[in-house]
Protein backbone atom coordinates (compact mmCIF):
# COMPACT_ATOMS: atom_id res chain seq x y z
CA UNK A 1 0.00 0.00 0.00
CA UNK A 2 1.70 3.26 -1.16
CA UNK A 3 -0.03 5.61 1.44
CA UNK A 4 1.74 3.27 4.43
CA UNK A 5 5.45 3.36 5.18
CA UNK A 6 6.61 0.56 7.69
CA UNK A 7 9.10 -1.92 8.38
CA UNK A 8 6.99 -4.62 9.50
CA UNK A 9 2.95 -4.21 9.00
CA UNK A 10 0.07 -6.49 10.08
CA UNK A 11 -3.31 -5.87 8.73
CA UNK A 12 -5.56 -8.02 9.50
CA UNK A 13 -9.10 -9.06 7.99
CA UNK A 14 -11.89 -6.39 6.39
CA UNK A 15 -9.57 -3.46 7.45
CA UNK A 16 -10.59 -0.30 5.55
CA UNK A 17 -7.62 2.12 5.50
CA UNK A 18 -9.02 5.40 2.64
CA UNK A 19 -6.34 6.12 -0.36
CA UNK A 20 -5.62 9.62 1.18
CA UNK A 21 -4.68 8.19 4.62
CA UNK A 22 -1.31 8.70 5.32
CA UNK A 23 0.43 6.15 7.64
CA UNK A 24 4.54 6.26 8.45
CA UNK A 25 7.25 7.15 10.92
CA UNK A 26 8.27 10.37 12.37
CA UNK A 27 11.73 10.34 9.97
CA UNK A 28 10.42 8.43 7.21
CA UNK A 29 9.40 4.29 7.52
CA UNK A 30 7.66 3.43 10.88
CA UNK A 31 9.39 0.71 12.80
CA UNK A 32 5.99 -1.37 12.94
CA UNK A 33 2.42 -0.80 12.28
CA UNK A 34 -0.32 -3.50 13.21
CA UNK A 35 -3.89 -3.07 12.92
CA UNK A 36 -6.45 -5.64 13.41
CA UNK A 37 -9.64 -6.83 11.99
CA UNK A 38 -12.53 -4.60 11.28
CA UNK A 39 -11.10 -1.69 11.66
CA UNK A 40 -11.70 1.91 9.20
CA UNK A 41 -9.26 4.80 9.30
CA UNK A 42 -11.30 7.51 7.18
CA UNK A 43 -9.99 10.18 4.44
CA UNK A 44 -6.88 12.16 5.28
CA UNK A 45 -5.93 10.76 8.94
CA UNK A 46 -2.23 10.77 9.26
CA UNK A 47 -1.07 8.23 11.55
CA UNK A 48 2.89 9.43 11.99
CA UNK A 49 4.33 7.32 14.78
CA UNK A 50 7.37 5.30 15.02
CA UNK A 51 5.04 1.88 16.26
CA UNK A 52 1.63 2.08 16.41
CA UNK A 53 -0.91 -0.67 17.23
CA UNK A 54 -5.07 -0.60 16.61
CA UNK A 55 -7.30 -3.12 17.95
CA UNK A 56 -9.91 -4.87 15.96
CA UNK A 57 -13.35 -2.72 15.49
CA UNK A 58 -11.97 1.00 15.69
CA UNK A 59 -13.13 3.90 13.80
CA UNK A 60 -10.69 6.75 12.91
CA UNK A 61 -12.67 9.38 11.34
CA UNK A 62 -11.66 11.63 8.82
CA UNK A 63 -8.84 14.24 9.37
CA UNK A 64 -7.51 12.50 12.82
CA UNK A 65 -3.95 13.01 13.46
CA UNK A 66 -2.02 11.14 15.81
CA UNK A 67 1.59 11.78 15.87
CA UNK A 68 4.92 10.75 18.15
CA UNK A 69 8.30 9.23 18.47
CA UNK A 70 7.33 6.55 21.28
CA UNK A 71 4.72 4.15 20.89
CA UNK A 72 0.41 4.74 20.30
CA UNK A 73 -1.24 1.36 21.25
CA UNK A 74 -5.11 1.64 21.00
CA UNK A 75 -7.26 -1.12 22.04
CA UNK A 76 -10.43 -2.78 20.60
CA UNK A 77 -13.35 -1.05 19.72
CA UNK A 78 -12.35 2.59 19.97
CA UNK A 79 -14.18 5.30 18.42
CA UNK A 80 -12.11 8.56 17.33
CA UNK A 81 -13.64 11.69 16.24
CA UNK A 82 -13.51 13.39 12.94
CA UNK A 83 -10.29 16.15 13.28
CA UNK A 84 -8.90 15.07 16.77
CA UNK A 85 -5.28 14.76 17.15
CA UNK A 86 -3.62 12.14 19.14
CA UNK A 87 -0.25 13.08 20.79
CA UNK A 88 2.72 10.42 21.41
CA UNK A 89 5.65 12.40 22.18
CA UNK A 90 5.98 10.98 25.53
CA UNK A 91 4.09 7.68 24.67
CA UNK A 92 0.15 7.09 24.56
CA UNK A 93 -2.09 4.09 25.53
CA UNK A 94 -5.67 3.69 25.11
CA UNK A 95 -7.77 0.89 26.14
CA UNK A 96 -11.03 -1.53 24.95
CA UNK A 97 -14.04 0.67 24.27
CA UNK A 98 -12.72 3.81 24.28
CA UNK A 99 -14.65 6.97 22.70
CA UNK A 100 -13.12 10.48 21.92
CA UNK A 101 -15.38 12.93 20.77
CA UNK A 102 -14.69 14.69 17.83
CA UNK A 103 -12.20 17.62 17.80
CA UNK A 104 -10.74 16.00 21.19
CA UNK A 105 -7.01 17.18 21.84
CA UNK A 106 -4.97 14.14 23.81
CA UNK A 107 -1.35 15.72 24.69
CA UNK A 108 1.42 13.55 26.09
CA UNK A 109 3.98 16.32 26.21
CA UNK A 110 4.50 20.27 26.45
CA UNK A 111 7.32 22.04 24.57
CA UNK A 112 7.97 25.08 22.70
CA UNK A 113 9.32 28.02 24.97
CA UNK A 114 13.05 28.95 24.91
CA UNK A 115 14.65 26.84 27.45
CA UNK A 116 17.76 28.83 27.12
CA UNK A 117 16.13 32.21 28.19
CA UNK A 118 14.61 30.24 31.35
CA UNK A 119 11.07 28.70 30.06
CA UNK A 120 10.30 26.11 32.32
CA UNK A 121 7.70 24.19 30.42
CA UNK A 122 9.69 21.59 29.02
CA UNK A 123 8.20 18.03 29.63
CA UNK A 124 6.89 14.78 28.45
CA UNK A 125 5.09 12.15 30.01
CA UNK A 126 2.96 8.54 29.25
CA UNK A 127 -0.77 9.22 28.80
CA UNK A 128 -2.79 6.61 29.79
CA UNK A 129 -6.25 6.02 29.44
CA UNK A 130 -8.18 2.87 30.78
CA UNK A 131 -11.01 0.97 29.28
CA UNK A 132 -14.12 2.27 28.98
CA UNK A 133 -13.27 6.11 29.05
CA UNK A 134 -15.59 8.49 27.14
CA UNK A 135 -14.12 11.84 26.21
CA UNK A 136 -17.66 13.15 24.60
CA UNK A 137 -16.09 15.83 22.14
CA UNK A 138 -13.81 19.12 22.10
CA UNK A 139 -11.97 18.22 25.30
CA UNK A 140 -8.37 18.91 25.52
CA UNK A 141 -6.44 16.15 27.78
CA UNK A 142 -3.26 16.81 29.64
CA UNK A 143 -0.94 13.27 30.00
CA UNK A 144 -2.71 12.00 32.95
CA UNK A 145 -4.31 8.29 33.86
CA UNK A 146 -7.59 8.08 33.08
CA UNK A 147 -9.03 5.36 35.10
CA UNK A 148 -11.63 2.98 33.53
CA UNK A 149 -15.07 4.35 33.02
CA UNK A 150 -13.80 7.52 33.35
CA UNK A 151 -15.80 10.12 31.40
CA UNK A 152 -15.31 13.99 30.55
CA UNK A 153 -18.03 15.94 28.93
CA UNK A 154 -17.90 18.11 26.22
CA UNK A 155 -15.66 20.91 26.43
CA UNK A 156 -13.99 19.92 28.96
CA UNK A 157 -9.60 20.90 29.24
CA UNK A 158 -8.62 17.65 31.67
CA UNK A 159 -5.15 18.51 33.88
CA UNK A 160 -6.04 15.99 36.43
CA UNK A 161 -6.19 12.14 37.14
CA UNK A 162 -9.42 11.09 36.35
CA UNK A 163 -10.66 8.76 38.71
CA UNK A 164 -12.58 5.24 37.94
CA UNK A 165 -16.61 5.67 36.75
CA UNK A 166 -16.34 9.81 37.53
CA UNK A 167 -17.76 12.48 35.56
CA UNK A 168 -15.85 15.68 34.91
CA UNK A 169 -16.88 18.64 33.31
CA UNK A 170 -15.35 22.28 32.98
CA UNK A 171 -11.78 23.80 32.48
CA UNK A 172 -9.95 22.94 34.68
CA UNK A 173 -12.22 19.82 34.64
CA UNK A 174 -13.70 18.52 38.23
CA UNK A 175 -16.23 15.53 39.51
CA UNK A 176 -19.78 16.27 38.79
CA UNK A 177 -20.65 12.57 39.91
CA UNK A 178 -22.27 14.18 43.19
CA UNK A 179 -24.66 15.93 41.14
CA UNK A 180 -25.21 14.36 38.09
CA UNK A 181 -23.85 10.44 38.88
CA UNK A 182 -21.83 8.11 37.07
CA UNK A 183 -21.43 6.65 33.67
CA UNK A 184 -21.80 3.12 34.58
CA UNK A 185 -24.37 1.89 37.26
CA UNK A 186 -24.81 -1.76 38.39
CA UNK A 187 -26.31 -4.00 36.12
CA UNK A 188 -26.46 -7.77 37.25
CA UNK A 189 -25.32 -10.52 35.16
CA UNK A 190 -28.82 -11.69 34.60
CA UNK A 191 -30.11 -8.44 33.35
CA UNK A 192 -26.90 -8.82 31.12
CA UNK A 193 -27.76 -12.35 30.02
CA UNK A 194 -30.98 -11.21 29.51
CA UNK A 195 -30.30 -8.20 27.55
CA UNK A 196 -28.02 -9.61 24.91
CA UNK A 197 -30.36 -12.28 24.36
CA UNK A 198 -32.65 -9.61 23.37
CA UNK A 199 -30.07 -8.10 21.04
CA UNK A 200 -29.21 -11.29 19.49
CA UNK A 201 -33.38 -11.87 18.86
CA UNK A 202 -33.19 -7.99 17.29
CA UNK A 203 -30.19 -8.96 15.28
CA UNK A 204 -31.66 -12.32 14.04
CA UNK A 205 -34.67 -10.53 13.09
CA UNK A 206 -32.65 -7.82 10.77
CA UNK A 207 -30.14 -9.96 9.38
CA UNK A 208 -31.96 -13.19 9.15
CA UNK A 209 -28.92 -14.71 10.59
CA UNK A 210 -27.56 -15.45 13.56
CA UNK A 211 -27.05 -19.37 13.87
CA UNK A 212 -23.66 -19.27 14.46
CA UNK A 213 -23.79 -17.38 17.95
CA UNK A 214 -24.43 -18.15 21.32
CA UNK A 215 -24.75 -15.94 24.64
CA UNK A 216 -23.52 -17.39 27.48
CA UNK A 217 -22.95 -16.19 31.01
CA UNK A 218 -19.90 -16.83 31.41
CA UNK A 219 -16.36 -18.58 30.12
CA UNK A 220 -16.96 -22.08 31.36
CA UNK A 221 -20.00 -22.68 29.03
CA UNK A 222 -17.52 -21.95 26.06
CA UNK A 223 -16.73 -24.52 23.35
CA UNK A 224 -13.54 -23.10 22.25
CA UNK A 225 -12.87 -26.14 19.88
CA UNK A 226 -16.04 -25.40 17.57
CA UNK A 227 -16.85 -22.93 15.20
CA UNK A 228 -19.19 -21.15 17.14
CA UNK A 229 -18.89 -17.43 18.24
CA UNK A 230 -19.44 -17.13 22.10
CA UNK A 231 -20.18 -14.16 23.65
CA UNK A 232 -19.53 -14.30 27.82
CA UNK A 233 -21.67 -11.31 29.38
CA UNK A 234 -19.81 -11.92 32.89
CA UNK A 235 -16.32 -10.60 31.54
CA UNK A 236 -17.73 -9.02 27.83
CA UNK A 237 -15.89 -11.11 26.15
CA UNK A 238 -15.84 -13.29 22.96
CA UNK A 239 -14.62 -16.25 21.09
CA UNK A 240 -13.38 -15.10 17.81
CA UNK A 241 -14.70 -17.53 15.32
CA UNK A 242 -14.53 -14.52 12.15
CA UNK A 243 -17.47 -15.84 10.40
CA UNK A 244 -19.51 -13.45 8.88
CA UNK A 245 -22.69 -13.53 11.26
CA UNK A 246 -20.28 -12.88 14.25
CA UNK A 247 -19.17 -9.30 11.80
CA UNK A 248 -22.16 -8.18 11.26
CA UNK A 249 -23.26 -8.86 15.08
CA UNK A 250 -20.36 -6.97 16.31
CA UNK A 251 -21.07 -4.46 14.01
CA UNK A 252 -24.81 -4.24 15.02
CA UNK A 253 -23.40 -4.10 18.88
CA UNK A 254 -21.42 -0.99 18.33
CA UNK A 255 -21.10 1.15 19.10
CA UNK A 256 -23.53 1.84 21.88
CA UNK A 257 -25.44 -1.39 22.56
CA UNK A 258 -22.09 -3.79 23.99
CA UNK A 259 -19.11 -3.79 23.69
CA UNK A 260 -16.76 -7.08 23.11
CA UNK A 261 -13.05 -8.13 23.25
CA UNK A 262 -11.64 -11.51 22.06
CA UNK A 263 -9.64 -14.05 23.71
CA UNK A 264 -6.29 -14.00 22.71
Amino acid sequence: MKNIKTHKLVIGQNTFIHPTAEIRGVSGFADSVIIGDNVYIGAYVQIIVNYIKIGDYCKIQHNTNIHGYEPCIIGHNAWIGQFSIIDSIGSTTIGNNCGIGAHSQLWSHIKYGDTLEGCRFLNSKPLIIGNDVWFVGHCIVSPIIAEDKSMAMVGSVITSNMEYNQIYAGSPAKSISEKVGFQFEEVTIEEKLQKMTDYLKQFQSFYRGGDLIRIVENEIDINFNDELSYFSVANRRYKKAGSDEEIQFMKFLLPDKAKFIPYE
